[in-house]
């Protein structure tokens, strides 16, 4: 298997900076007893950030590694690993 990722490295990694920002806020929020939809929402917001990172670089390795490793004739193998990937991000 590759071990790359072909993905936008700078924009992934604005999008997990911004992430962080949102987790240090919602600390915050709790720390200064803000109302607890308030806080429920902001986690849901951080629980779809962090989800489209894991789909963007899901897309890419599916793209480059999985697919790559199918044209070498280690695609059963590649694919395996992708739906146990699959598995613990969905859950």
């Amino acid at each position: 298997m590759q071990r790359h990722f072909s993905g936008d490295k700078a924009e992934m990694a604005a999008r997990l900076r911004k992430v962080e920002g949102q987790v240090r806020g919602i600390a915050r929020m709790i720390e200064e007893d803000r109302y607890c939809v308030d806080v429920l929402v902001q986690i849901a917001a951080v629980r779809a950030a962090l989800n489209q990172v894991g789909l963007s670089i899901l897309r890419s390795h599916t793209r480059g590694c999985v697919a790559s490793a199918i044209r070498e004739g280690d695609g059963d193998a590649a694919v395996e690993e992708l739906i146990d990937t699959l598995m613990q991000f969905l859950h």
